[in-house]
């Protein structure tokens, strides 16, 4: 895929990520098509590094990648006993205490974690393969545009380990306990037509589509007022949590706040 933000100077380019802002949207690119976008920890370094130097008046972040595929998920030298340089190897971790190994994953898991704030509306343009860490990125956002070709799969389980990089509780969320269950025992693939329709995804298009498709959903986001937006996708992502009571009056909260703030009258 061609980049759209190409023009742009990088606000961040490294281990295979880049980020660019203009203006209200900012893009993160996963730039390593030779190696199919494949994920290490430098590389969620870098998306965690990306999340915090976003400027406040970024509303939209866009996540693509260049390539044929959007991530072939872990890079297989993570599973070899070297690992990677610099980095302790899966052996080593699993050979540490029970603090360090919680700590190590927790910080991988915080490449995931920031693309919910409230305060940005994320949006992942997915084509090809999205495997395993792959598959839990594109799930991090808010929302996925995929293009045709797309293929999703959880291989985590297969490979005798299960998802830990923050996807699971969106998979159930989207698509339910036992359609999730049964994508990540079984490790297959899920296309453009099923993730669309189990609302793994928003829409499917022609891959050449995609960029332009994404484009068009980003400036309907920010045809809303930001506050306006910020608070629906508060109220919409703390839902399952709530009780339909507790629910009603975080509606009542929210809209109160919103009035008060049209009307010019604040707190």
């Amino acid at each position: 895929m061609a980049s759209p933000d190409q023009d742009l100077v990088p606000v961040l380019d490294k281990d295979g990520v880049r980020l660019t802002v203009d203006d209200v949207i900012a893009t993160v690119t996963l730039t390593n098509p030779a190696k199919r976008n494949a994920q290490s920890p430098a590389l969620w370094r870098a998306l965690t590094e990306a999340g915090r130097l976003l400027p406040g008046s970024v509303r939209v972040v866009v996540l693509r990648a260049e390539g044929k595929s959007f991530s072939a998920g872990l890079d297989r030298q993570a599973f070899t006993p070297e690992g990677f340089d610099g980095e302790p190897s899966f052996i080593d971790l699993a050979r540490g205490g029970d603090a360090e190994l919680d700590a190590t994953i927790a910080e991988y898991q915080e490449a995931f974690t920031w693309w919910r704030r409230s305060d940005i509306v994320s949006v992942a343009a997915v084509q090809g393969h999205a495997i395993g860490a792959g598959f839990q990125l594109a799930l991090a956002c808010d929302l996925r545009v995929v293009a045709d070709d797309v293929q999703f799969a959880m291989r985590e389980t297969s490979l005798g380990l299960v998802p830990d990089l923050t996807g699971t509780h969106p998979l159930v969320g989207l698509v339910g306990y036992a359609r999730a269950l049964e994508i990540c025992v079984t490790g297959r693939f899920v296309a453009a037509e099923e993730a669309v329709s189990t609302g793994l995804a928003n829409v499917a298009v022609p891959a050449g589509q995609l960029d332009d498709t994404v484009r068009d959903l980003t400036a309907a986001v920010l045809a809303a007022p930001r506050d306006a937006v910020i608070e629906t996708k508060a109220l919409l992502r703390g839902a399952q949590d709530r009780t339909y009571e507790e629910q009603r009056r975080a509606e009542r909260q929210s809209q109160a706040r919103r009035l008060r703030d049209l009307a010019g009258v604040g707190d």
